[in-house]
């Protein structure tokens, strides 16, 4: 009974015949009160007709004629109108003996001439009766009142009669609502039970689904779904090569480290020259694991959005003269032709650290991909409300399809002279700033690489 398939037609099914149930109600009591009304209209027709004929009838035997006129009989008249008919009041015809059944005043009230609708059990009967009393008048007077009525189990007759085709409609009515609820959930419930296969599909791992079409909000859901395991396969691959990068990472500088220390403790190394030239080494290599350490955590802080900023006047132009200078040597040694173009002097409101470090990880990248001899250009300008470095180099440059793979970690698998993070972390930081990182590269010319803050 907790299958969604069970629940949802018999969810449909009681509804509808909540539904049947509550308008079978409202219908029955309605049909009731106008069978009612009905039943006293008619009833007061008779007793108005009725009534009349025994008014002429007494009327005529105190005129000129010297027998008692021929009347209708009360049998005729109940044979014919289907109802009891009684009289309550004085007697209809002097010396004669009235044919009718007369009530006691203590049933109806006759006298003061109104007629009346009332319910009443007639005297050596069992059963109520639903009458109607129409005055007599005899010399502009009443004498007496006519009852019509009729037991009230007729009226109750035509009502269970009304109830009795109301439940043969309601059972046939129910049968066609549970083959249609039958049918109507298992269009409804069939995609949300794909889905929901294709949910502990996901949870165990395996991201190749195939989830329902169609149209409307299950449709959507199923796109929405079809996303969100893509993505989630592209995460995962993501977080199991980052990790492979990160073990990489650091294993080669702990290996290196390992082996130079071995190599000092064993004693292996023992000229003063060669010793010294593996504790640089050594140091090199801690700086380096420092450095990898320090990315990852940067890069981590990032992505969680637990990083923050601060804010202070920072002069563009000096702080490009420290990521400059950084450079300089690594230049000259190599023979880079290494220039810089200060086209503005701004001064913004940022992090200078936050931003320094991001012009340090492009410059890093660019000579980590320009050949001796090549070229690197740092450039400032400001423009429509923004302030723009650029580096600009001469390296391989990258192909369309590859330049949103720059951003992401250990991408590119060629970490000499740096961790691999340097863009990944740029690119972050630049949107914690309020900025971003545009690229413009072509493959075998250089790339260009620009970043855009708020000014």
């Amino acid at each position: 009974m907790s299958s969604l398939r069970v629940r949802l037609p018999l969810l449909f099914l009681a509804g509808i015949l909540l539904a049947l149930l509550t308008t079978s109600v409202i219908a029955v009591r309605l049909f009731q009160d106008f069978a009612h009304d009905q039943a006293v209209a008619e009833l007061t027709r008779e007793a108005n007709s009725i009534a009349q004929l025994y008014a002429d009838a007494a009327n005529e035997t105190g005129g000129e004629h010297d027998r008692l006129p021929p009347r209708v009989t009360r049998t005729g008249l109940e044979r014919t109108t289907g109802d009891r008919i009684y009289y309550a009041g004085v007697p209809l015809f002097p010396g004669e003996k009235s044919d009718l059944p007369e009530l006691p005043q203590s049933i109806v009230e006759w006298k003061d001439g109104k007629q009346r609708v009332f319910t009443f059990t007639p005297p050596g009967a069992d059963r109520r009766f639903l009458a109607v009393a129409n005055p007599l008048i005899y010399g502009k007077r009443p004498v007496g009142a006519i009852i019509v009525a009729q037991p009230e189990t007729n009226i109750n007759d035509r009502v269970f009669g009304l109830v009795r085709r109301f439940a043969i409609a309601g059972i046939f009515g129910a049968l066609i609502a549970a083959v249609f609820a039958i049918y109507v959930s298992r269009r409804l419930v069939r995609p949300v039970l794909a889905l929901s296969h294709a949910a502990d599909e996901v949870a165990a791992g395996r991201y190749g689904i195939e989830t329902p079409g169609g149209s409307g909000e299950i449709g959507h859901l199923s796109e929405r779904f079809r996303e969100m395991a893509v993505r989630l396969a592209e995460a995962e691959a993501l977080e199991r090569n980052f990790l492979m990068s990160v073990s990489h990472e650091l294993r080669t500088p702990l290996t290196a480290i390992r082996g130079h220390v071995s190599a000092l403790l064993e004693g292996l190394v023992e000229d003063a020259e060669t010793r010294d030239h593996s504790l640089e080494i050594i140091e090199a290599e801690a700086q380096r694991l420092e450095r990898l350490v320090g990315d990852i955590l940067d890069l981590a802080e990032l992505e969680a959005h637990r990083f923050t900023v601060t804010s202070e006047e920072v002069d563009m132009e000096t702080l490009l003269d420290r990521a400059y200078e950084t450079f300089t040597e690594e230049a000259r040694r190599r023979s880079i032709e290494y220039g810089r173009e200060i086209q503005a002097h701004p001064i913004i409101q940022s992090d200078g650290d936050r931003v320094l470090q991001i012009v340090d990880n492009l410059l890093s990248n660019a000579f980590k991909h320009t050949p001796d001899g090549g070229r690197v250009q740092l450039e400032l300008a400001q423009e429509n409300g923004t302030v723009r470095v650029a580096v600009e180099d001469t390296g391989p440059g990258i192909a369309p399809e590859q330049r949103e793979r720059v951003f992401r970690p250990f991408v590119s698998g060629d970490t000499a002279g740096g961790t691999g993070l340097g863009l990944a972390i740029a690119k972050e930081l630049s949107a914690a700033l309020g900025g971003r990182i545009d690229l413009e590269s072509e493959v075998g010319r250089g790339s260009r690489f620009e970043l855009v803050l708020p000014s």
